[in-house]
């Protein structure tokens, strides 16, 4: 099959199907930041829970703003640019350390 034989792939399935993943990634936070809180608050509110949770709080609204930003960017844009590696990094340091902080809660 020569490169003129090939069908056409459709663009526009490719930033729908990123744009729902981001979706439920944030989805995916929000529920681990839900749970961190209310282990943070079971069994007594102490100034190490509170701590870890206010932490975990603030990384997903970080992570809330760069999912939306990216989710903005896939729908308005025909061809959207490339994620900049330096986002990619945050919105990654920002879901495994709201991973990390759920956990920590968890464990102690």
């Amino acid at each position: 099959m020569s490169e003129t034989d090939r069908p056409v792939r459709d663009p526009g399935l490719q930033p729908e199907r990123t744009r729902l993943a981001w979706r439920r990634t944030t989805l995916a936070s929000t529920v681990a930041a839900v749970l961190a809180v209310k282990a943070a608050l079971h069994g007594g509110v102490s100034v190490s829970g509170t701590v870890a949770g206010a932490l975990c709080c603030g990384l997903w609204l970080a992570f809330l703003l760069l999912a939306h930003r990216r989710i903005h960017v896939l729908s308005t844009a025909a061809i959207p640019a490339a994620l900049s590696p330096r986002h990619a990094t945050a919105a990654v340091l920002c879901a495994v350390a709201t991973a990390v902080c759920a956990a920590a809660l968890v464990v102690v």
